[in-house]
């Protein structure tokens, strides 16, 4: 593998409690640490079968957050908080400009938490609601928001868990036009094209992986559905999805006749990684549809 260096220094530091810091600074100085030399072991041969380093440690870093993880739930991934950045920008943005106002921020097929808390931590939200379907998954967002409290309480407060199937017409309907941003990194992946990786493929739940469909959209265009009654007009949707899904969901945007500013962004790595739309009820202009 090729993060073996530092998934063994992780699991070192994990089993320490220590950071990566305090482990190479005692490393140089020769300050002795006292090891559980045995469960180290044990550690390394778990990730040597390809189990996720998130899960023998049963956390996962997102942007300012730690997060619990573990079987049952999507492990958030770096290209996740290039999404989580565009909508924090819009939330923040929408709450500069009207500061009286309650700025609603919704994520729908929220998994862990991630963005949720991201959002309720970084942005001055009034409330970020929080929709997840599966079961296993909802209990790790439930034990996250839970964790969140504990460090930030006021933040916590702001968040509400919903336990609901996010493309459907009733899941939050009473927020049907209220909202000013929709994020959501649904599943996507086309049936046919299983995760090169043994961790995503063997230990990522199905669910939070497949789109379902020939092309893996249903899902996210059930999304894109669910956010136009959601957001209120000038509201924004932040959607993830695949490299060469970037086309279909613009067309499916403009085809809809409800979205404006129209445009795929790209990831942190400069891959066209998610769709930016604005709910615009009376039609997007010429030209609003954008590569």
């Amino acid at each position: 593998m090729e993060t073996a260096r530092v998934d063994a220094e992780l699991l070192a530091c994990h089993v320490l409690g220590v950071t990566r810091g305090e482990l190479a600074a005692a490393l140089v100085t020769g300050r002795d640490l006292s090891f559980d030399l045995e469960r180290y072991d044990q550690l390394v041969g778990d990730r040597a079968q390809r189990i996720p380093l998130q899960h023998l440690t049963g956390t996962a870093a997102f942007r300012r957050l730690e997060l619990a993880v573990g079987p049952g739930v999507f492990i958030p991934r770096p290209e996740t908080e290039a999404v989580t950045q565009v909508a924090i920008d819009e939330v923040n943005a929408a709450a500069s400009a009207n500061p009286e106002a309650d700025i609603i921020a919704v994520d729908l097929c929220t998994g862990s938490g991630a963005i949720a808390l991201a959002l309720a931590q970084e942005t001055g939200a009034s409330h970020v609601h929080a929709v997840e379907y599966s079961e296993l998954a909802f209990a790790w967002a439930e034990q996250n928001l839970a964790l969140f409290a504990h460090a930030e309480p006021a933040a916590a407060a702001r968040v509400q868990l919903h336990q609901a199937d996010a493309t459907q017409a009733a899941t939050l309907s009473e927020l049907d036009g209220r909202v000013a941003v929709v994020v959501s990194n649904p599943p996507y992946i086309p049936p046919g094209q299983v995760p090169k990786d043994i961790e995503v493929r063997e230990h990522d739940p199905e669910i939070a992986l497949y789109g379902r469909g020939d092309d893996g959209l249903k899902v996210p265009l059930g999304v894109l559905n669910r956010a136009q009654r959601l957001l209120h007009p000038g509201g924004v949707l932040v959607l993830e999805h695949a490299e060469v899904q970037a086309r279909a969901l613009r067309e499916a945007a403009l085809a809809a006749g409800t979205w404006s500013e129209i445009t795929t962004r790209p990831d942190f790595a400069g891959r066209p990684r998610m769709l930016y739309a604005k709910y615009s009820p009376s039609g997007p202009e010429v030209g609003q549809c954008q590569t």
